[in-house]
């Protein structure tokens, strides 16, 4: 990787790109093993800088507070619960406004480098209401000027609470500044949830299954909401290691430690896989991280909140902060960067800065019981049922076992989708171009990423599933695209969430561009329940519906090559065969 260029694999482009879809990727591969993406380290410093942005702001905010204390007495302040609030409330902003997960180049994201905030403010942009058909004036995908105003007044609550005081003395907490007033929480939540059953794309963008959860914490008394908090804190980390019990998340661990920028040797980078470079399964390595990450966010958690002080809160303090700071290190592609560094400050200023406080101190159980309830239950039903429940409020972060989709896509369908829609970005293969200065740089950039969605088993399911998509027509026709760019350049956000890309998108763009049967074909590969070893598929045209669905074995991604696109699968249902009946 140079300082300021892009490390790109040498091929001889005029050969290389005479090769079918598999024998393009294969290079690809050997390349991303060796090097990772080859992004140049000024954009991991960019994102180094952003994330030290997000740190001092937060600290001014937290400084600002009647009473809490000037900018440089941390120690006097970091534990004091309205800064715990603030910080919540504030991340929420900073994600919600589009500058956290999904941000900039690593995420794809060029011209501009983020969305949300610039489509949520204007009408006419795409929606997407969870429950259209359930729930009274939900209905629609177009936004309007109420949905731009209650988004708005979302932005101006927040910003009025991180400028807000404390409302008196706790002593339960031993504060004097206290906790923030009610009624904003209250008005907070109010307008999240109306936004959420407008477009759930916000709810998901404002992560409103950690800090919305955090916020209905602030509603109980002063004990509670340290102790409800970090009793979320506990479902969070056990809920993300339950997701990883799967055949899935080693190859989530090579593939991000090959992209590593602190890893620099192209030796260390291959031992991350099974056999350089013919055998790039997980190697020995990534197994034993995948393992060891698994046991510390399922077990360590727990002694955290059962420790009260002393040398086992240090260490088990510490052991969380070492993971949460290897994983933001590594500057995971779709950066889901300042989460880490809420989760490792929650560590600090509830876990350690509230150690005493436990189940035994609690004032209203029931009503911290519930929230729990509700919180691990949307876990647990995520896990078995992942076509209901995005991986978000699934807590299935990083497990490699996401909804996804694959977009086969014509140039004419691409000229539609870029006159049709109302949005701020252009399609991915247009902005490669523009990035990388032709059609030559653009196609290695593409092909890249196409290496990195088949280093996950999903991918390689994905890429033999669009031949099935694209079957009786020339491949040559159409441009694969990730359904999370389809959502990027639509809707204004994606954060690896197949519950975005599906036929609620598919039919808005549809309604809007009127495309002609056989130029959109897309691949929905649903992620696998925890019980059973198969995903299920659907392939869709975009303007006769759904036309074939299926499933796969997990276990045939995981025993194939990134390059492998010929995987078995299992037809259920054909609309030919049901025409035939």
């Amino acid at each position: 990787m140079g300082f300021i260029t892009q490390d790109s694999p040498q091929v001889d482009f005029a050969k290389w790109s005479r090769g079918t879809r598999s024998e393009k990727i294969r290079p690809m591969a050997h390349h991303w093993a060796e090097v990772g993406f080859g992004t140049p380290v000024v954009l991991h410093l960019f994102y180094v800088l952003k994330i030290a942005v997000y740190v001092l702001v937060a600290w001014a905010i937290a400084a600002a507070t009647p009473g809490v204390g000037g900018f440089a007495d941390v120690a006097r302040w970091y534990d004091e619960p309205i800064v715990f609030q603030k910080v919540v409330l504030y991340t929420m902003l900073f994600e919600v406004i589009g500058l956290g997960c999904g941000f900039g180049p690593l995420n794809n994201r060029f011209f501009p480098p983020m969305g949300s905030i610039l489509y949520w403010l204007r009408p006419k942009t795409i929606r997407q209401p969870p429950w259209p058909g359930r729930i009274p004036l939900t209905r629609g995908d177009e936004r309007t000027p109420v949905d731009v105003l209650v988004y708005g007044a979302l932005l101006v609550m927040l910003v009025i609470a991180l400028a807000s005081g404390g409302t008196g003395p706790q002593p339960s907490l031993d504060t004097t500044v206290g906790l923030l007033p009610h009624w904003q929480i209250w008005t907070i939540l109010a307008l999240l949830a109306v936004i959420g059953l407008r477009d759930k794309t916000i709810f998901l963008a404002a992560r409103g299954e950690v800090y919305g959860a955090f916020a209905v914490t602030f509603l109980f008394t002063a004990p509670d909401v340290i102790v409800a908090s970090k009793l979320l804190f506990v479902v969070i980390w056990m809920g993300a290691a339950t997701s990883k019990l799967n055949k899935h998340f080693p190859f989530v661990v090579s593939t991000m430690m090959s992209n590593n920028p602190i890893i620099r040797t192209k030796r260390l980078k291959r031992s991350f896989f099974e056999n350089f470079p013919d055998d790039l399964r997980p190697g020995r390595p990534a197994r034993w991280i995948a393992h060891a990450s698994t046991v510390i966010e399922m077990c360590v958690g727990l002694v955290l909140f059962a420790s009260t002080g002393g040398w086992l809160t240090w260490v088990a303090a510490a052991v969380m902060l070492i993971f949460h700071f290897a994983i933001l290190s590594a500057i995971p592609m779709g950066v889901p960067l300042e989460w880490n560094v809420f989760m490792m400050f929650g560590v600090v200023a509830l876990f350690v800065g509230h150690a005493d406080l436990g189940l035994g101190d609690l004032e209203n159980p029931g009503w911290v019981i519930a929230l729990v309830a509700v919180s691990a239950g949307t876990v647990v039903l995520g896990n078995l049922r992942p076509d209901l429940v995005s991986f978000l409020p699934g807590m299935r972060y990083y497990a490699g076992n996401w909804d996804t989709g694959l977009w086969c896509v014509t140039p004419a369908a691409s000229a539609k989708l870029e006159a049709g829609i109302v949005a701020i970005a252009a399609l991915p293969a247009s902005q490669l171009e523009r990035v990388y200065g032709g059609l030559e740089g653009a196609q290695i950039a593409m092909y890249k990423g196409y290496a990195f969605r088949a280093f996950n088993t999903h991918g390689r399911a994905l890429f033999t599933l669009a031949h099935r998509a694209m079957a009786g027509r020339p491949e040559t026709d159409y441009v694969l695209t990730d359904g999370e760019r389809i959502c990027s350049m639509a809707m204004g956000w994606n954060f690896g969430d197949g519950h975005l890309s599906n036929e609620q998108l598919i039919a808005s763009l549809q309604r809007r561009c009127h495309f002609e049967p056989g130029e959109v074909r897309v691949v929905l590969l649903e992620a696998q329940p925890i019980h059973r070893q198969r995903q299920r598929y659907r392939l869709v045209d975009a303007a006769t519906g759904e036309f074939e669905r299926g499933e796969m074995r997990v276990a045939d991604m995981a025993t194939r090559q990134p390059w492998d696109d010929d995987l078995p699968v299992t037809v259920t249902w054909t609309r030919e065969a049901s025409a035939e009946v």
